[in-house]
């Protein structure tokens, strides 16, 4: 299950995301989504757990922490719209 992570502090990358959400299960993927152009945090990311329940709990316990003065947003991931 992917994970939407909204509102990362700038200086967060792959490898600190994937630490931040790997205590509540194994993490198969950790993505922050860079500018194309600056190559610069855009803020948010996703994080692909191995489990359901641990996505779930993920979900349930990082949505609204703050970290580094910055409260994050955490929902289930949506699948990208086609315009």
């Amino acid at each position: 299950m992917k994970v939407y992570v909204g509102n990362l502090p700038f200086k967060v990358d792959d490898s600190s995301l994937k630490e931040l959400f790997s205590q509540y299960g194994e993490v198969s993927e950790a993505v922050v989504i860079k500018d194309r152009f600056s190559g610069r945090s855009k803020g948010f990311g996703f994080v692909t757990f191995v489990d359901d329940s641990a996505a779930k709990k993920a979900v349930e316990e990082m949505d609204g922490k703050e970290i580094e003065g910055r409260e994050l947003k955490v929902s289930e991931a949506k699948p990208m719209r086609s315009e």
